[in-house]
């Protein structure tokens, strides 16, 4: 079967909800762009900035397009075959997350740009607010450990020497110059854009001549020493103003990735390539992980995310110009990550089960993949696995410093550290976990060094949906209160919430067995897993409680 008749259905879905469903949400949440949004009645310049819906569709998009509806996919369709993987991913961002993320961030806009967890305080009171404020922490955590620790490996990929890194950093270097021009010498977007989009693929190209590699004279572990520059760069972009850094090079990497979409896409209808991997492998994937609810919280960002509220309502909701800008870029902005989720679950698929990609990370299946359908296009293979790698690395990039600038707001919240060095402290704090478990030396039961983002890639996959569906209980309630029918929130909170808990019964599992066996009981993965099962269910007792005591 040619994967073409995949990707057309697959489109063909996501345009028919966008122009149907979506338009629905918009009339059912009162979108009125005679309301001022925060944005435009704040306009500090440093926090809220209005910006035009385009330019903040491709800032919003790289911000929440991270490494997350890549790996995610790819690991699941090789435990359980493509066929479940992309029955959640299409209906999953349908009706899930792009529901969620959309009730987020006009929710937000709502809220005088309130984030999420501010807006639990208005619904479940200091103490589930309380509650909520270290779950999402320690979720953000986890989204800092899992991300550092993939693109630090596709820096120090052999194949590749270094390209990637050096193109990285290039990328950085123009996003930087590009939010000097528009900002400080007024330059037009237009013309900024016709400058600094061509800068980004010359980097891309310079990056393969100019290896940043770091030698291992100075530096005996190449990965640890770049997941330490990694975490640096987190600390002095969470700190930095939006218009610097955030902004800019989230709308050129927005561009850069619809570049990777369109690419993959184009190979994808008329590579003409066919599917060889199985459909279904079976109901346990090999670490003997049930389909169910393993398939969920492995795919992940493919279909739903929870850290995608935290950055609709944290920073989006305060660059809203128009109410009705929303419908773009939040439900809109899920679409396109679902797109993502298909055309790296097409790098499975293509790949015979006796492959030897099968076994190799998913940066590689995914760069391998991708340069298969950009070769159609006749570009080389080479410049096609760095564009792909750097494409990876891109996705992560934007979510590694709005997910370390979030976790400041939450940390300064928690403590009231309001003041400049509050922030700093804050930030330093919120890194503090990330880089210690990022230092450790990991091993599998069989004494095998495994890297560290296999490690907390489930445990954050179940925090991420987790978060999914405790913020839509949240969202629920402001509908109920509000008045109106609550039923395109409370739906999807139920699913999520079923298979997130049921996940982390299963995460619990051995660190229970061994305690009880008489066997060293505690293990990381396990310990957090009863932690956020602990708040995940004292938050459901205060929902219940705030339900009861709304008025009709």
């Amino acid at each position: 079967m040619s994967l073409y008749w995949i990707a057309i259905l697959a489109a063909a879905l996501f345009c028919i909800a966008y122009f149907s469903y979506a338009r629905f949400l918009s009339r059912h949440f009162d979108l009125d762009d005679r309301e001022t949004t925060p944005a435009v009645q704040v306009n500090d310049g440093v926090d809220f900035v209005p910006a035009e819906k385009g330019f903040l569709l491709g800032q919003h998009f790289s911000a929440i397009a991270a490494a997350g509806p890549i790996v995610g996919p790819i690991l699941a369709a090789l435990w359980f075959g493509w066929l479940p993987v992309l029955i959640w991913i299409v209906g999953g961002a349908v009706f899930f997350g792009a529901v969620h993320d959309f009730s987020s961030l006009v929710g937000s806009v709502k809220h005088r740009a309130e984030s999420v967890v501010e807006m639990v305080k208005d619904y479940l009171g200091p103490r589930g607010h309380l509650f909520f404020l270290i779950f999402v922490w320690f979720s953000l955590i986890y989204v800092i450990t899992a991300f550092t620790d993939l693109t630090s490996s596709s820096f120090v990929n052999p194949e590749l020497g270094g390209g990637v890194a050096s193109s990285s950093m290039l990328y950085l270097l123009i996003g930087v110059a590009m939010g000097v021009a528009m900002a400080r010498l007024k330059m037009p977007l237009g013309l900024a854009t016709a400058v600094f989009l061509p800068l980004v693929l010359l980097a891309i190209w310079y990056g393969q001549y100019l290896p940043l590699i770091l030698p291992t004279s100075l530096f005996p572990e190449p990965q640890k020493a770049w997941n330490v520059i990694l975490l640096s760069y987190c600390f002095v972009a969470s700190l930095a103003p939006v218009w610097l850094l955030l902004q800019p090079r989230g709308y050129l990497g927005g561009f850069f990735l619809y570049g990777t979409l369109a690419a993959g896409l184009i190979g994808l209808f008329l590579g003409g390539e066919k599917i060889q991997y199985p459909a279904f492998t079976g109901f346990a994937g090999p670490q003997g992980f049930p389909l169910f609810p393993l398939l969920f919280v492995t795919v992940a960002c493919g279909a739903c995310s929870g850290f995608h509220g935290i950055v609709c309502s944290g920073t989006t909701s305060k660059q809203i110009a128009k109410q009705s800008d929303c419908r773009l870029v939040g439900y809109g902005g899920m679409l396109l990550e679902g797109v993502v989720a298909l055309v790296a679950l097409s790098t499975v698929m293509i790949l015979a089960k006796s492959d030897p990609l099968v076994s190799m990370s998913p940066d590689r299946i995914y760069a391998e993949g991708l340069s298969r359908f950009i070769g159609h296009f006749g570009i080389s293979r080479t410049f096609a696995r760095s564009f792909a790698l750097l494409a990876f690395t891109t996705f992560i990039y934007d979510t590694l410093d709005v997910a370390t600038r979030l976790a400041r707001y939450i940390f300064q919240e928690l403590f009231g550290w309001k003041s400049v060095w509050g922030r700093v402290g804050a930030t330093a704090a919120s890194l503090v976990v990330p880089f210690f478990c990022v230092s450790l030396t990991m091993v599998d039961a069989a004494g095998k060094t495994i890297p560290a983002w296999k490690v907390f890639w489930t445990i954050f996959g179940t925090s991420n949906q987790l978060l999914a569906g405790l913020t839509l209980m949240v969202l629920s309630l402001w509908l109920k209160r509000s008045g109106k029918s609550w039923w395109v929130s409370i739906i999807p909170m139920f699913f999520m919430m079923g298979m997130t808990l049921w996940s982390l019964c299963i995460l619990m599992q051995p660190m229970f067995v061994g305690f009880f066996s008489g066997k060293a009981a505690w293990d990381m993965v396990g310990g957090v897993s009863v932690l956020l099962f602990i708040l995940a269910l004292l938050l459901m007792a205060e929902a219940a409680h705030a339900l009861r005591r709304s008025p009709r």
